[in-house]
Formats: C-alpha cells, sequence, structure tokens
C-alpha cells in the first residue's frame, strides 16, 4: 500500500463519520436524548484524530503524482489549501466534542451549549472535509491504478517498448 492509498482510504472517514455525527447529534437534541449526543461527540472527536496524519499522508501523495502527466500542480495546491482549513475546522470540531463529553459528566447544564457549539462547528466541518474531498477527485489518481490500467499517455493500438 503506497501513502497515496493511504491517503484516499483515510480521507473519507472524516468526511463520512462527520455527517454521520451530525445527523445523530442533531437527533440527540430533537428527542432530548443525550446518549446520541455523547455518541456523536465521541465520533466526532475520533475523526478528528483520524484526520490528524491526513495533511503527511496528501504530501507523500503528492510526492507521488505531481510529475504524472495531467496532473496539475495548481489543482493539488487548491485541495491542499482547503485541505488544511478543513482540518483546522475538524480540529476545533474534536477540541468542542471532547470537552462536551467531558463537561456532560461534571456538570451537565454546561455541556448543553457546548454541544450545541459542536453541531454548529460539525456542519462546518462536515462543509469543509467534503469541499476538500471534492478538490482532490479533481486530480487524477491513476498512481493507484492496478496493473491491467492502460496508461493514458499511450495511444490505443500503439506497442510499448520493452527496452
Amino acid at each position: 500500500m503506497t501513502t497515496a492509498h493511504l491517503h484516499l482510504l483515510l480521507n473519507h472517514f472524516p468526511i463520512i463519520g462527520t455527517v454521520i455525527a451530525l445527523f445523530i447529534l442533531a437527533f440527540g437534541f430533537i428527542l432530548k436524548n443525550n446518549t446520541l449526543k455523547l455518541a456523536a461527540g465521541y465520533i466526532l472527536f475520533m475523526m478528528a484524530l483520524i484526520a490528524i496524519p491526513l495533511p503527511a499522508t496528501g504530501e507523500a501523495a503528492e510526492e507521488l503524482v505531481e510529475n504524472v502527466p495531467g496532473v496539475s500542480e495548481a489543482v493539488i495546491e487548491v485541495h491542499e489549501e482547503a485541505g488544511m482549513l478543513a482540518l483546522w475546522i475538524m480540529e476545533i470540531t474534536g477540541v468542542a466534542a471532547l470537552l462536551a463529553i467531558i463537561l456532560d459528566r461534571l456538570k451537565k447544564t454546561a455541556a448543553k451549549p457546548v454541544f450545541v457549539l459542536t453541531l454548529f462547528l460539525s456542519a462546518a466541518a462536515f462543509s469543509a472535509m467534503a469541499r476538500t474531498g471534492y478538490l482532490g477527485g479533481q486530480i487524477r489518481h491513476s498512481q493507484t491504478a492496478g496493473a491491467t490500467t492502460v496508461p493514458q499517455d499511450i495511444p490505443a493500438g500503439a506497442k510499448e517498448d520493452d527496452d
């Protein structure tokens, strides 16, 4: 498994996990169910942890693809900048979620406004992560293609020189 594979694998967790947690947290408020709020908090905290290595795996993946024909450095840079913003928002969301969990155990009344803040932060985190994922999808990911894939720069029917 290359760092590009690892990056592509890991980056889906914060996107999907955050939107799931967002809905769980919203239902926790609607149903006045503290267990749902706590579950969402734990999920958001885990998504924040999973997001931490994404810049490092992204940099390593960039090294693999930056000289591949059809890969735009400008597209990579836009994705990278969006990713850093998304990471900051995700980490702030994770800290808020952890704080809400801790406050819930210490003083339940103090946890409610932090859970409300976490709800809004999780919506922002999902938006930022989804945008980053979309921008990353604009990068050609031929580095993960199997051996049966024909490179795009070889015309169909052309023979490959084994020398």
